[in-house]
């Protein structure tokens, strides 16, 4: 079932001049408007939810003017210019209009919970919370116009293109940034060189990941990042390079099978050792013993 917006509203001397253009995205419903306004208009608005109120064009007389009013707060005037307004749920609202022959705006609506799983970590809920008027950045009024003509438009695109220009509108309007990428603890000196050394006198047989961090006090998951922050390549990996390194070693004997290396050095059949030692060294066990022994 489509996301419907929850809003009551009571207006005075306003006409809707062309039918109503609405989409509805993912948790959100966008409409757009066009009306006629009376010499003296306005009204009174509550939503449940979140919206943008998204003044995109006005005719009116000299000095015209649309003025926006928080119940029992501040008084914003100028709201005549092309400009996108954050209103919080359950922040009334009243708006007075004075000289304006006709509007055409964009509203908004969205669920907050569906757009915070969305966000994930990202999201800040506070943002929700402060309202933000007068946003007049090229960009967001940008965004704005690209889905009033998407809206309007008898074969609208894709629901994933206006869903994407509504999401990175309300990014934008709510001024939400990416948060940094933590990075991740390295090892303690001291483990990183027992490990490196059990490592070293094991690397012929399957280490278990749980057995290497219990080493060094820390939970597999955790160990598993610092190590690969310490060294730039995960457990598995160190130990696969071991592994090769003792490979190397017996390749030198010329007169030492391969099969028998592969099962020396732990791998369970040929197929397996000739692959794992390409994928380190470039080169097959072959051909790394013959370019090492001419």
């Amino acid at each position: 079932m489509s996301y419907l917006p929850r809003m009551t509203s009571k207006i005075d001397g306003l006409s809707v001049a062309s039918g109503l253009h609405r989409r509805y995205w993912n948790g959100m419903v966008a409409d757009l408007w066009t009306v006629d306004c009376e010499t003296d208009a306005g009204g009174h608005y509550l939503s449940r939810d979140p919206r943008l109120f998204i003044l995109l064009d006005a005719e009116g007389e000299d000095g015209a003017n649309l003025h926006l009013t928080e119940t029992g707060g501040r008084r914003i005037s100028g709201a005549i210019a092309r400009a996108a307004h954050f209103i919080p749920a359950g922040l009334e609202m009243s708006s007075a209009i004075r000289g304006v022959k006709s509007l055409r705006h964009l509203d908004l609506h969205f669920d907050a919970d569906s757009l915070l799983r969305r966000l994930g970590e990202d999201a800040d809920r506070a943002r929700l919370d402060e309202p933000r008027y007068l946003l007049n950045d090229a960009r967001i009024l940008a965004l704005a116009d690209l889905i009033a003509a998407d809206i309007a438009s008898p074969e609208p695109l894709h629901d994933l293109y206006g869903d994407g220009l509504a999401s990175a509108l309300l990014i934008d309007v709510l001024d939400l940034s990416a948060k940094p990428v933590r990075k991740r603890s390295k090892l303690a000196v001291w483990q990183l060189r027992r490990v490196c050394d059990f490592i070293e006198a094991n690397c012929l047989r399957n280490i278990r990941l749980e057995e290497i961090a219990g080493l060094t006090g820390l939970s597999p998951s955790y160990f598993s990042h610092a190590f690969k922050a310490s060294t730039g390549v995960s457990p598995q990996q160190w130990q696969m390079k071991r592994r090769i390194d003792r490979v190397k070693q017996r390749l030198s004997d010329p007169t030492v099978p391969l099969t028998a290396i592969a099962a020396e050095t732990g791998f369970s059949d040929a197929a397996h050792f000739a692959r794992s030692f390409r994928r380190v060294t470039g080169l097959s066990p072959s051909e790394w013993r013959r370019t090492r022994l001419r």
